[in-house]
Protein backbone atom coordinates (compact mmCIF):
# COMPACT_ATOMS: atom_id res chain seq x y z
CA UNK A 1 0.00 0.00 0.00
CA UNK A 2 1.21 3.49 -0.81
CA UNK A 3 1.42 4.95 2.71
CA UNK A 4 1.66 8.55 1.53
CA UNK A 5 -1.97 8.39 0.40
CA UNK A 6 -3.34 8.25 3.89
CA UNK A 7 -3.99 10.30 7.01
CA UNK A 8 -5.08 8.90 10.33
CA UNK A 9 -8.84 8.60 10.71
CA UNK A 10 -10.90 11.64 11.61
CA UNK A 11 -14.55 11.96 12.47
CA UNK A 12 -16.96 14.37 10.84
CA UNK A 13 -20.67 14.99 10.48
CA UNK A 14 -22.96 12.10 9.65
CA UNK A 15 -23.52 11.98 5.88
CA UNK A 16 -26.57 10.66 4.12
CA UNK A 17 -26.04 7.85 1.62
CA UNK A 18 -27.97 5.42 -0.51
CA UNK A 19 -26.66 2.14 0.87
CA UNK A 20 -29.40 -0.51 0.98
CA UNK A 21 -28.51 -2.08 4.33
CA UNK A 22 -27.85 0.10 7.34
CA UNK A 23 -26.40 -0.66 10.75
CA UNK A 24 -28.73 -0.82 13.71
CA UNK A 25 -27.78 1.26 16.74
CA UNK A 26 -26.19 -1.64 18.63
CA UNK A 27 -23.98 -2.55 15.67
CA UNK A 28 -23.00 1.05 15.04
CA UNK A 29 -22.14 1.67 18.68
CA UNK A 30 -19.83 -1.34 18.73
CA UNK A 31 -18.17 -0.66 15.40
CA UNK A 32 -17.38 2.97 16.25
CA UNK A 33 -15.02 1.65 18.92
CA UNK A 34 -12.85 -0.13 16.34
CA UNK A 35 -9.22 0.81 15.85
CA UNK A 36 -8.43 3.86 13.78
CA UNK A 37 -8.33 3.17 10.04
CA UNK A 38 -6.71 5.30 7.33
CA UNK A 39 -8.44 7.98 5.30
CA UNK A 40 -7.29 9.63 2.10
CA UNK A 41 -4.80 12.42 2.74
CA UNK A 42 -5.79 16.06 2.42
CA UNK A 43 -3.92 16.61 -0.84
CA UNK A 44 -5.84 13.87 -2.62
CA UNK A 45 -9.13 14.85 -1.03
CA UNK A 46 -8.62 18.35 -2.45
CA UNK A 47 -7.97 16.90 -5.90
CA UNK A 48 -11.17 14.87 -5.69
CA UNK A 49 -13.05 18.03 -4.69
CA UNK A 50 -11.92 19.49 -8.01
CA UNK A 51 -13.16 16.44 -9.90
CA UNK A 52 -16.62 15.84 -8.36
CA UNK A 53 -17.29 18.79 -6.02
CA UNK A 54 -16.59 19.19 -2.31
CA UNK A 55 -20.01 17.93 -1.20
CA UNK A 56 -19.47 14.69 -3.11
CA UNK A 57 -16.31 13.56 -1.34
CA UNK A 58 -17.16 11.94 1.99
CA UNK A 59 -14.60 10.95 4.61
CA UNK A 60 -16.52 10.89 7.91
CA UNK A 61 -16.46 7.68 9.90
CA UNK A 62 -20.14 6.83 9.78
CA UNK A 63 -20.32 7.16 6.00
CA UNK A 64 -17.22 5.01 5.64
CA UNK A 65 -18.74 2.38 7.93
CA UNK A 66 -21.89 2.35 5.80
CA UNK A 67 -19.93 1.84 2.60
CA UNK A 68 -17.74 -0.81 4.21
CA UNK A 69 -20.50 -3.38 3.96
CA UNK A 70 -23.01 -4.98 1.67
CA UNK A 71 -25.72 -7.54 2.43
CA UNK A 72 -23.42 -10.55 2.84
CA UNK A 73 -24.92 -12.61 5.72
CA UNK A 74 -21.48 -13.64 7.00
CA UNK A 75 -20.63 -9.95 7.32
CA UNK A 76 -23.85 -9.37 9.28
CA UNK A 77 -22.75 -12.04 11.75
CA UNK A 78 -19.45 -10.18 12.14
CA UNK A 79 -21.16 -6.82 12.68
CA UNK A 80 -23.45 -8.38 15.27
CA UNK A 81 -20.34 -9.37 17.22
CA UNK A 82 -18.67 -5.97 16.81
CA UNK A 83 -16.22 -7.03 14.11
CA UNK A 84 -15.58 -5.79 10.58
CA UNK A 85 -15.25 -8.57 7.99
CA UNK A 86 -13.17 -6.34 5.71
CA UNK A 87 -11.79 -2.80 5.93
CA UNK A 88 -13.26 0.68 5.65
CA UNK A 89 -12.98 2.68 2.43
CA UNK A 90 -10.55 5.58 2.62
CA UNK A 91 -13.27 7.85 1.24
CA UNK A 92 -16.45 7.85 -0.83
CA UNK A 93 -16.86 9.87 -4.02
CA UNK A 94 -20.20 10.53 -5.70
CA UNK A 95 -19.68 11.43 -9.37
CA UNK A 96 -22.57 12.75 -11.45
CA UNK A 97 -21.55 11.56 -14.91
CA UNK A 98 -19.48 9.08 -16.89
CA UNK A 99 -17.03 11.91 -17.52
CA UNK A 100 -16.64 12.40 -13.75
CA UNK A 101 -16.02 8.68 -13.34
CA UNK A 102 -13.42 8.74 -16.10
CA UNK A 103 -11.53 11.50 -14.29
CA UNK A 104 -11.71 9.63 -10.98
CA UNK A 105 -10.37 6.47 -12.64
CA UNK A 106 -7.50 8.41 -14.22
CA UNK A 107 -6.76 9.99 -10.84
CA UNK A 108 -6.79 6.61 -9.07
CA UNK A 109 -4.46 5.02 -11.61
CA UNK A 110 -2.04 7.95 -11.55
CA UNK A 111 -1.82 7.77 -7.76
CA UNK A 112 -2.05 4.01 -7.18
CA UNK A 113 -5.39 4.24 -5.36
CA UNK A 114 -7.63 1.20 -5.44
CA UNK A 115 -11.33 1.74 -6.15
CA UNK A 116 -14.65 -0.09 -5.88
CA UNK A 117 -17.69 0.93 -7.95
CA UNK A 118 -20.83 0.70 -5.81
CA UNK A 119 -24.56 1.03 -6.43
CA UNK A 120 -26.56 0.42 -3.26
CA UNK A 121 -24.61 -2.57 -1.90
CA UNK A 122 -27.61 -4.92 -1.96
CA UNK A 123 -25.47 -7.88 -3.06
CA UNK A 124 -25.21 -10.82 -0.69
CA UNK A 125 -21.69 -12.10 -1.43
CA UNK A 126 -19.37 -9.31 -0.33
CA UNK A 127 -18.77 -7.97 -3.83
CA UNK A 128 -18.48 -4.36 -2.64
CA UNK A 129 -16.83 -4.93 0.75
CA UNK A 130 -13.44 -3.14 0.78
CA UNK A 131 -10.58 -5.56 1.43
CA UNK A 132 -7.73 -3.02 1.39
CA UNK A 133 -9.13 0.45 2.18
CA UNK A 134 -10.28 1.20 -1.37
CA UNK A 135 -11.86 4.44 -2.57
CA UNK A 136 -15.58 3.82 -3.13
CA UNK A 137 -17.21 5.28 -6.25
CA UNK A 138 -20.93 5.67 -5.49
CA UNK A 139 -22.90 5.60 -8.76
CA UNK A 140 -26.33 6.59 -7.46
CA UNK A 141 -26.21 10.14 -8.85
CA UNK A 142 -26.37 8.56 -12.32
CA UNK A 143 -30.08 7.94 -11.88
CA UNK A 144 -32.02 8.84 -15.02
CA UNK A 145 -33.78 7.18 -17.92
CA UNK A 146 -32.22 8.78 -20.99
CA UNK A 147 -34.43 7.46 -23.78
CA UNK A 148 -37.34 5.11 -24.45
CA UNK A 149 -37.30 3.74 -28.00
CA UNK A 150 -40.87 2.63 -28.72
CA UNK A 151 -40.07 1.40 -32.23
CA UNK A 152 -37.27 -0.99 -31.24
CA UNK A 153 -38.62 -1.69 -27.72
CA UNK A 154 -35.49 -0.46 -25.94
CA UNK A 155 -34.72 1.81 -23.00
CA UNK A 156 -31.44 3.54 -22.21
CA UNK A 157 -30.80 4.19 -18.52
CA UNK A 158 -27.95 5.33 -16.29
CA UNK A 159 -26.39 2.64 -14.14
CA UNK A 160 -27.15 4.16 -10.74
CA UNK A 161 -30.93 4.36 -11.16
CA UNK A 162 -32.91 2.55 -8.47
CA UNK A 163 -34.58 -0.56 -9.86
CA UNK A 164 -38.03 0.19 -8.46
CA UNK A 165 -37.97 3.78 -9.71
CA UNK A 166 -36.88 2.47 -13.12
CA UNK A 167 -39.70 -0.07 -13.37
CA UNK A 168 -42.33 2.39 -12.10
CA UNK A 169 -41.22 4.99 -14.66
CA UNK A 170 -41.58 2.43 -17.44
CA UNK A 171 -44.96 1.24 -16.12
CA UNK A 172 -46.23 4.82 -16.12
CA UNK A 173 -45.91 4.92 -19.91
CA UNK A 174 -47.09 1.37 -20.56
CA UNK A 175 -43.84 -0.61 -20.50
CA UNK A 176 -41.98 -3.11 -18.31
CA UNK A 177 -38.35 -4.19 -18.18
CA UNK A 178 -39.43 -7.70 -17.17
CA UNK A 179 -36.78 -7.84 -14.44
CA UNK A 180 -38.12 -8.17 -10.90
CA UNK A 181 -35.45 -9.31 -8.43
CA UNK A 182 -36.40 -9.50 -4.77
CA UNK A 183 -33.96 -6.61 -4.29
CA UNK A 184 -35.68 -4.38 -6.88
CA UNK A 185 -36.45 -1.63 -4.33
CA UNK A 186 -32.88 -1.52 -2.96
CA UNK A 187 -30.76 -2.30 -6.03
CA UNK A 188 -29.66 -0.44 -9.17
CA UNK A 189 -29.98 -1.24 -12.85
CA UNK A 190 -26.21 -1.22 -13.25
CA UNK A 191 -25.87 -3.59 -10.32
CA UNK A 192 -28.23 -6.04 -12.00
CA UNK A 193 -25.89 -6.26 -14.99
CA UNK A 194 -22.66 -6.18 -12.99
CA UNK A 195 -23.81 -9.18 -10.92
CA UNK A 196 -25.57 -11.03 -13.79
CA UNK A 197 -28.81 -10.98 -11.86
CA UNK A 198 -32.12 -12.74 -12.36
CA UNK A 199 -35.66 -11.54 -11.77
CA UNK A 200 -38.74 -13.41 -10.62
CA UNK A 201 -40.12 -13.53 -14.18
CA UNK A 202 -36.93 -14.90 -15.74
CA UNK A 203 -38.74 -17.90 -17.23
CA UNK A 204 -40.57 -15.47 -19.53
CA UNK A 205 -38.22 -12.52 -20.01
CA UNK A 206 -34.83 -14.10 -19.32
CA UNK A 207 -32.09 -13.07 -16.92
CA UNK A 208 -30.39 -9.71 -17.18
CA UNK A 209 -27.86 -11.01 -19.72
CA UNK A 210 -30.81 -11.72 -22.04
CA UNK A 211 -32.28 -8.25 -21.50
CA UNK A 212 -29.23 -5.96 -21.78
CA UNK A 213 -28.27 -5.22 -25.40
CA UNK A 214 -25.88 -2.29 -24.99
CA UNK A 215 -23.48 -0.84 -22.42
CA UNK A 216 -21.21 2.09 -21.72
CA UNK A 217 -18.23 1.34 -19.50
CA UNK A 218 -15.37 3.38 -18.05
CA UNK A 219 -12.26 1.21 -18.16
CA UNK A 220 -9.62 1.17 -15.39
CA UNK A 221 -7.43 3.66 -17.28
CA UNK A 222 -10.34 6.10 -17.67
CA UNK A 223 -11.16 5.31 -21.29
CA UNK A 224 -14.87 5.37 -22.06
CA UNK A 225 -16.11 2.46 -24.14
CA UNK A 226 -19.52 2.10 -25.81
CA UNK A 227 -21.02 -1.23 -26.86
CA UNK A 228 -23.83 -0.20 -29.17
CA UNK A 229 -27.20 -1.93 -28.86
CA UNK A 230 -27.82 -4.38 -31.69
CA UNK A 231 -30.45 -7.07 -32.16
CA UNK A 232 -27.67 -9.56 -33.02
CA UNK A 233 -24.08 -9.31 -34.22
CA UNK A 234 -21.29 -11.56 -35.50
CA UNK A 235 -18.13 -9.55 -34.89
CA UNK A 236 -16.13 -11.95 -32.78
CA UNK A 237 -16.60 -12.80 -29.09
CA UNK A 238 -19.20 -10.75 -27.22
CA UNK A 239 -17.47 -7.79 -25.60
CA UNK A 240 -20.74 -6.90 -23.87
CA UNK A 241 -20.77 -10.22 -22.03
CA UNK A 242 -17.27 -9.67 -20.67
CA UNK A 243 -18.75 -6.91 -18.51
CA UNK A 244 -22.11 -8.47 -17.64
CA UNK A 245 -21.28 -10.39 -14.47
CA UNK A 246 -17.88 -8.73 -14.06
CA UNK A 247 -18.87 -7.31 -10.64
CA UNK A 248 -16.84 -4.13 -11.03
CA UNK A 249 -13.44 -5.79 -11.47
CA UNK A 250 -12.97 -4.77 -15.13
CA UNK A 251 -14.35 -1.24 -15.07
CA UNK A 252 -17.43 0.80 -14.22
CA UNK A 253 -20.72 0.30 -16.06
CA UNK A 254 -22.25 3.77 -16.47
CA UNK A 255 -25.12 3.29 -18.92
CA UNK A 256 -27.23 0.41 -20.22
CA UNK A 257 -29.67 -0.22 -23.03
CA UNK A 258 -32.24 -2.90 -22.24
CA UNK A 259 -35.09 -4.62 -24.03
CA UNK A 260 -38.57 -3.65 -22.81
CA UNK A 261 -42.03 -5.11 -23.29
CA UNK A 262 -45.55 -3.74 -23.29
CA UNK A 263 -47.32 -4.23 -19.98
CA UNK A 264 -49.38 -7.43 -20.25
CA UNK A 265 -53.04 -7.21 -21.17
CA UNK A 266 -53.99 -9.94 -18.69
CA UNK A 267 -52.35 -11.94 -15.91
CA UNK A 268 -53.59 -15.39 -14.84
CA UNK A 269 -52.27 -16.83 -11.57
CA UNK A 270 -52.56 -20.40 -10.31
CA UNK A 271 -51.63 -22.26 -7.12
CA UNK A 272 -51.14 -26.01 -7.46
CA UNK A 273 -50.60 -28.71 -4.84
CA UNK A 274 -48.46 -31.75 -5.70
CA UNK A 275 -47.65 -34.97 -3.90
CA UNK A 276 -43.90 -34.36 -3.93
CA UNK A 277 -41.07 -32.28 -5.37
CA UNK A 278 -40.43 -34.80 -8.13
CA UNK A 279 -43.97 -34.41 -9.52
CA UNK A 280 -43.84 -30.61 -9.27
CA UNK A 281 -40.47 -30.37 -11.01
CA UNK A 282 -41.57 -32.79 -13.72
CA UNK A 283 -44.61 -30.62 -14.45
CA UNK A 284 -42.47 -27.46 -14.61
CA UNK A 285 -39.97 -29.15 -16.92
CA UNK A 286 -42.70 -30.33 -19.27
CA UNK A 287 -44.33 -26.89 -19.31
CA UNK A 288 -41.05 -25.25 -20.32
CA UNK A 289 -40.23 -27.97 -22.83
CA UNK A 290 -43.69 -27.51 -24.37
CA UNK A 291 -42.37 -24.05 -25.31
CA UNK A 292 -44.80 -22.22 -23.05
CA UNK A 293 -43.63 -18.98 -21.46
CA UNK A 294 -44.98 -18.67 -17.93
CA UNK A 295 -44.04 -15.40 -16.26
CA UNK A 296 -43.66 -17.09 -12.88
CA UNK A 297 -42.94 -20.67 -11.88
CA UNK A 298 -42.19 -21.18 -8.18
CA UNK A 299 -42.04 -24.62 -6.59
CA UNK A 300 -41.76 -24.86 -2.81
CA UNK A 301 -40.60 -27.98 -1.00
CA UNK A 302 -42.61 -29.31 1.92
CA UNK A 303 -40.77 -27.17 4.50
CA UNK A 304 -41.38 -23.92 2.63
CA UNK A 305 -44.91 -24.92 1.63
CA UNK A 306 -45.87 -25.60 5.25
CA UNK A 307 -44.79 -22.11 6.31
CA UNK A 308 -47.05 -20.55 3.66
CA UNK A 309 -50.18 -22.73 3.74
CA UNK A 310 -51.11 -23.25 7.37
CA UNK A 311 -54.72 -24.43 7.68
CA UNK A 312 -55.23 -25.16 3.97
CA UNK A 313 -56.60 -28.67 3.47
CA UNK A 314 -55.38 -28.94 -0.12
CA UNK A 315 -51.80 -29.35 1.10
CA UNK A 316 -52.37 -32.08 3.71
CA UNK A 317 -52.00 -34.89 1.18
CA UNK A 318 -50.13 -32.83 -1.40
CA UNK A 319 -47.48 -30.94 0.62
CA UNK A 320 -45.57 -29.32 -2.26
CA UNK A 321 -46.86 -26.02 -3.68
CA UNK A 322 -46.28 -24.41 -7.07
CA UNK A 323 -47.13 -20.90 -8.23
CA UNK A 324 -47.78 -20.59 -11.93
CA UNK A 325 -48.51 -17.32 -13.75
CA UNK A 326 -49.12 -16.48 -17.39
CA UNK A 327 -49.24 -12.94 -18.74
CA UNK A 328 -49.61 -11.21 -22.09
CA UNK A 329 -52.31 -11.10 -24.76
CA UNK A 330 -55.62 -12.55 -23.60
CA UNK A 331 -55.86 -15.26 -26.28
CA UNK A 332 -52.27 -16.41 -25.82
CA UNK A 333 -52.62 -16.54 -22.04
CA UNK A 334 -55.78 -18.63 -22.32
CA UNK A 335 -54.09 -21.07 -24.70
CA UNK A 336 -50.93 -21.38 -22.58
CA UNK A 337 -52.94 -21.85 -19.40
CA UNK A 338 -54.99 -24.66 -20.99
CA UNK A 339 -51.90 -26.55 -22.18
CA UNK A 340 -50.18 -26.06 -18.82
CA UNK A 341 -53.18 -27.34 -16.86
CA UNK A 342 -53.26 -30.51 -18.96
CA UNK A 343 -49.66 -31.12 -17.89
CA UNK A 344 -50.40 -30.20 -14.26
CA UNK A 345 -53.28 -32.67 -14.03
CA UNK A 346 -51.27 -35.45 -15.66
CA UNK A 347 -48.71 -35.07 -12.84
CA UNK A 348 -51.42 -35.32 -10.18
CA UNK A 349 -51.53 -31.61 -9.41
CA UNK A 350 -54.59 -30.11 -7.74
CA UNK A 351 -55.67 -26.48 -8.03
CA UNK A 352 -55.57 -24.70 -4.66
CA UNK A 353 -56.77 -21.27 -3.45
CA UNK A 354 -54.75 -18.20 -4.41
CA UNK A 355 -54.17 -17.06 -0.81
CA UNK A 356 -50.49 -18.03 -0.68
CA UNK A 357 -49.81 -16.49 -4.11
CA UNK A 358 -51.49 -13.23 -3.09
CA UNK A 359 -49.52 -13.15 0.16
CA UNK A 360 -46.31 -13.61 -1.81
CA UNK A 361 -47.22 -10.83 -4.23
CA UNK A 362 -47.64 -8.49 -1.25
CA UNK A 363 -44.26 -9.36 0.28
CA UNK A 364 -42.07 -10.57 -2.59
CA UNK A 365 -39.67 -7.62 -2.43
CA UNK A 366 -39.12 -7.89 1.32
CA UNK A 367 -36.31 -9.93 2.89
CA UNK A 368 -36.92 -11.41 6.34
CA UNK A 369 -33.31 -12.41 6.95
CA UNK A 370 -32.48 -9.39 9.13
CA UNK A 371 -35.28 -10.31 11.52
CA UNK A 372 -33.70 -13.71 12.14
CA UNK A 373 -30.20 -12.25 12.35
CA UNK A 374 -31.35 -9.75 14.98
CA UNK A 375 -32.62 -12.70 17.05
CA UNK A 376 -29.20 -14.37 16.97
CA UNK A 377 -29.79 -16.90 14.20
CA UNK A 378 -27.31 -17.62 11.41
CA UNK A 379 -29.44 -17.40 8.26
CA UNK A 380 -28.18 -17.58 4.70
CA UNK A 381 -29.27 -18.52 1.18
CA UNK A 382 -27.49 -20.48 -1.53
CA UNK A 383 -28.82 -20.59 -5.10
CA UNK A 384 -27.41 -23.08 -7.57
CA UNK A 385 -28.35 -24.36 -11.02
CA UNK A 386 -29.08 -28.04 -11.65
CA UNK A 387 -30.02 -30.04 -14.75
CA UNK A 388 -33.36 -31.81 -14.53
CA UNK A 389 -31.92 -35.33 -14.72
CA UNK A 390 -29.89 -34.73 -11.53
CA UNK A 391 -32.10 -32.26 -9.68
CA UNK A 392 -34.19 -34.53 -7.47
CA UNK A 393 -31.25 -36.65 -6.36
CA UNK A 394 -29.11 -33.56 -5.74
CA UNK A 395 -31.85 -31.94 -3.64
CA UNK A 396 -32.17 -35.05 -1.46
CA UNK A 397 -28.40 -35.26 -0.97
CA UNK A 398 -28.09 -31.56 -0.18
CA UNK A 399 -30.84 -31.65 2.42
CA UNK A 400 -29.28 -34.71 4.10
CA UNK A 401 -25.80 -33.19 4.03
CA UNK A 402 -26.95 -29.97 5.69
CA UNK A 403 -28.87 -31.87 8.38
CA UNK A 404 -25.76 -33.97 9.04
CA UNK A 405 -23.85 -30.80 9.94
CA UNK A 406 -26.51 -29.67 12.44
CA UNK A 407 -29.71 -31.63 12.92
CA UNK A 408 -31.45 -28.54 14.32
CA UNK A 409 -30.86 -26.41 11.22
CA UNK A 410 -33.89 -25.19 9.29
CA UNK A 411 -33.49 -26.11 5.62
CA UNK A 412 -35.93 -25.28 2.86
CA UNK A 413 -35.76 -24.99 -0.88
CA UNK A 414 -37.69 -23.51 -3.75
CA UNK A 415 -37.21 -23.52 -7.51
CA UNK A 416 -38.06 -20.08 -8.88
CA UNK A 417 -36.27 -19.84 -12.24
CA UNK A 418 -37.03 -22.73 -14.59
CA UNK A 419 -35.84 -23.29 -18.14
CA UNK A 420 -36.18 -26.07 -20.71
CA UNK A 421 -32.89 -27.66 -19.60
CA UNK A 422 -32.70 -27.04 -15.86
CA UNK A 423 -33.67 -24.87 -12.92
CA UNK A 424 -32.36 -22.70 -10.13
CA UNK A 425 -32.56 -24.40 -6.74
CA UNK A 426 -32.71 -21.66 -4.09
CA UNK A 427 -31.95 -22.95 -0.60
CA UNK A 428 -32.46 -21.21 2.72
CA UNK A 429 -30.78 -22.48 5.87
CA UNK A 430 -30.98 -21.12 9.39
CA UNK A 431 -28.73 -22.24 12.22
CA UNK A 432 -30.02 -21.64 15.77
CA UNK A 433 -28.42 -19.05 18.06
CA UNK A 434 -25.04 -20.18 19.41
CA UNK A 435 -21.51 -18.88 19.87
CA UNK A 436 -19.75 -17.67 16.72
CA UNK A 437 -16.93 -20.13 17.39
CA UNK A 438 -19.39 -22.99 16.92
CA UNK A 439 -21.75 -21.51 14.35
CA UNK A 440 -19.35 -20.02 11.81
CA UNK A 441 -17.51 -23.30 11.06
CA UNK A 442 -20.91 -24.95 10.58
CA UNK A 443 -22.03 -22.11 8.33
CA UNK A 444 -18.86 -22.55 6.24
CA UNK A 445 -19.32 -26.32 6.11
CA UNK A 446 -22.88 -25.94 4.80
CA UNK A 447 -21.68 -23.62 2.06
CA UNK A 448 -18.89 -26.04 1.15
CA UNK A 449 -21.15 -29.06 0.84
CA UNK A 450 -23.88 -27.26 -1.13
CA UNK A 451 -21.45 -25.76 -3.63
CA UNK A 452 -19.58 -29.04 -4.10
CA UNK A 453 -22.76 -31.06 -4.54
CA UNK A 454 -23.96 -28.59 -7.18
CA UNK A 455 -20.76 -29.18 -9.15
CA UNK A 456 -20.82 -32.95 -8.55
CA UNK A 457 -24.30 -33.06 -10.06
CA UNK A 458 -23.50 -31.19 -13.25
CA UNK A 459 -24.68 -27.80 -12.02
CA UNK A 460 -23.37 -24.31 -11.41
CA UNK A 461 -22.45 -22.77 -8.07
CA UNK A 462 -24.59 -19.67 -8.77
CA UNK A 463 -27.69 -18.71 -10.73
CA UNK A 464 -28.10 -14.98 -10.00
CA UNK A 465 -26.42 -13.86 -6.76
CA UNK A 466 -23.00 -13.82 -8.38
CA UNK A 467 -19.61 -14.46 -6.80
CA UNK A 468 -18.32 -11.45 -4.86
CA UNK A 469 -15.63 -12.43 -2.40
CA UNK A 470 -17.49 -15.19 -0.58
CA UNK A 471 -17.83 -17.59 -3.53
CA UNK A 472 -14.36 -16.95 -4.91
CA UNK A 473 -12.78 -20.15 -3.64
CA UNK A 474 -15.12 -22.30 -5.75
CA UNK A 475 -14.58 -20.44 -9.03
CA UNK A 476 -11.62 -22.54 -10.19
CA UNK A 477 -13.62 -25.72 -9.61
CA UNK A 478 -16.38 -24.49 -11.91
CA UNK A 479 -14.46 -22.59 -14.59
CA UNK A 480 -11.12 -24.40 -14.64
CA UNK A 481 -8.80 -22.74 -17.15
CA UNK A 482 -11.66 -20.34 -17.91
CA UNK A 483 -10.82 -18.52 -14.68
CA UNK A 484 -7.25 -18.05 -15.96
CA UNK A 485 -8.76 -16.42 -19.06
CA UNK A 486 -10.78 -14.01 -16.90
CA UNK A 487 -7.64 -13.23 -14.88
CA UNK A 488 -5.75 -12.51 -18.12
CA UNK A 489 -8.44 -10.05 -19.22
CA UNK A 490 -8.26 -8.42 -15.78
CA UNK A 491 -4.46 -8.18 -15.98
CA UNK A 492 -4.66 -6.56 -19.42
CA UNK A 493 -7.26 -3.96 -18.47
CA UNK A 494 -6.04 -3.37 -14.91
CA UNK A 495 -2.35 -4.37 -14.69
CA UNK A 496 -1.92 -2.76 -11.27
CA UNK A 497 -5.00 -4.56 -9.87
CA UNK A 498 -6.59 -1.32 -8.67
CA UNK A 499 -10.27 -1.98 -9.49
CA UNK A 500 -12.16 -4.09 -6.93
CA UNK A 501 -9.29 -6.52 -6.35
CA UNK A 502 -9.89 -9.92 -4.80
CA UNK A 503 -13.41 -10.47 -6.15
CA UNK A 504 -14.71 -13.12 -8.61
CA UNK A 505 -12.03 -15.53 -7.40
CA UNK A 506 -9.35 -13.34 -9.00
CA UNK A 507 -6.01 -12.24 -7.57
CA UNK A 508 -6.24 -10.15 -4.43
CA UNK A 509 -4.04 -7.24 -3.41
CA UNK A 510 -0.96 -8.13 -1.38
CA UNK A 511 -2.17 -6.19 1.66
CA UNK A 512 -5.84 -7.26 1.46
CA UNK A 513 -7.63 -8.84 4.38
CA UNK A 514 -9.21 -12.25 3.92
CA UNK A 515 -12.91 -12.81 4.49
CA UNK A 516 -13.35 -16.29 5.84
CA UNK A 517 -16.38 -18.37 5.13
Amino acid sequence: MNKRLFNQSRDGPVSSNNIAVRFNEAELSGLKQLAVSPTLNDEFVAQLHELVGKDNVLTDQETRLSYGRDSLPYAKFCYRSGRLPGTLPVAVVRPASAEDISEVMKFSRANGIRVIPVGTSSGVLGGTIPLCNELVIDLTRLDKILHIDEINHLVTVQAGMNGWAFEEALNAVGWTAGHYPQSIKISTVGGWAACRGGGQASSRYGKIEDIVVGLKVVLPDGQMMAITPEARRAVGPSVKDIFIGSEGVLGVITELTLRIWRKPEVVENLVIAYADVEKAVSAARRIMQAELRPAIVRIYDDAETASRTEGQDEFKSRPVMTFLSFSGHRELVAAEKKIALDIVHSEGGKIAPLDAFNDWLESRYVSLSQRWTDQGYFMDTVEVVLPYDRLNDAYTKMKAAVKAINEDVHFGSHWSHVYPDGACQYMTFRLPPMDDEVALPQHAAIWDVLQQLALDNGGSISHHHGVGVFRGKWMKNELGVGLDLVQAIKDYLDPENLVNPGKLGLRSAADAVSING
